[in-house]
């Protein structure tokens, strides 16, 4: 007895450390993050912490600055027709994957989330060289075709993981039933994988709509996004507009995330009944 309560006081005191040490990586994590709040609402003219009063001046400026909302616009812009590409260009790519078997196939995956593995600079660099070729750098399709390149990946993982839970019975019960391919798609299929495709194509948004190094190099001053505006600023006149640029910024990307998360959920219980 005296030795089972030694395991679990051990067994206590291991789990409440490494319950410590998982609130301190948090912790050091988030805390960076949640300082920027209240620098965002600063009454000063410098970015300084404490800060002396309470303002929304600098929200005021972000919103009203032609420069500001002008990038806001481009990145919602450029966000949304990049999700748009690749959400179909992905979605396509893992339905073709998941119902076929050829020698090549990893070859052809590996080479569809080379994205994520590549570190982004040379993506960057192999893009602005490879556009300036054909004419594409400083074009807002030479912007939306590169941040494609990094969304693509996102919108395949997500959409071939819900397949991997799907029941091809059901096509084919469809078929049976003298359904058209297009039709049981669309009354079968599609319904089962829709949490997976949104949540690829908020996947797809949020790599867009934050993405820097890539606008960095392929867009010009006419397609200057928010996170390269936000880059500018720190680089040529650090204002708290900043902060508040970098906190509209971070609630769209935080609301997007709850919204896949949720979507997560019920594609798992969708997943769940289907079985």
């Amino acid at each position: 007895m005296q030795k089972l309560r030694r395991r679990a006081r051990r067994g206590s005191l291991w789990q409440l450390a490494l319950r410590g040490f998982v609130g301190l990586v948090l912790a050091y994590l988030v805390l960076p993050i949640l300082v920027v709040i209240p620098l965002s609402f600063t009454a000063g003219q410098l970015l300084v912490f404490p800060i002396p009063g309470y303002s929304l001046q600098w929200y005021e400026d972000f919103f009203t600055n032609p420069l500001w909302t002008g990038a806001l616009w481009n990145s919602l812009l450029i966000g949304v027709a990049t999700t748009i590409l690749a959400t179909i260009l992905g979605t396509l790519a893992a339905l073709g994957l998941h119902g076929s078997q050829f020698r090549l196939k990893p070859v052809v995956v590996a080479l569809l989330i080379t994205p994520l593995a590549a570190p982004v600079v040379i993506v960057a660099v192999a893009t602005f060289y490879f556009f300036a070729s054909i004419n594409l750098v400083g074009t807002y399709l030479g912007v939306i075709l590169a941040h494609t390149v990094l969304a693509l990946p996102f919108v395949v993982i997500t959409v071939t993981a819900t397949l991997q839970s799907f029941d091809p019975n059901l096509t084919r019960a469809g078929a049976s039933l003298g359904g058209t391919p297009v039709h049981v798609f669309r009354t079968v299929t599609l319904p089962i994988i829709a949490p997976g495709i949104i949540s690829g194509a908020l996947f797809a948004f949020v790599t867009s709509f934050d993405e820097i190094v890539v606008a960095l190099f392929v867009a010009s001053p006419q397609q200057r996004t928010l996170p390269r505006q936000i880059f500018s600023g720190v680089s040529e006149s650090i204002s708290p507009t900043i902060m508040a640029a970098a906190v509209v910024l971070l609630v769209i990307s935080l609301g997007l995330m709850i919204v896949m998360e949720i979507l997560r959920r019920r594609g798992e219980r969708l997943a769940g009944r289907n079985r």
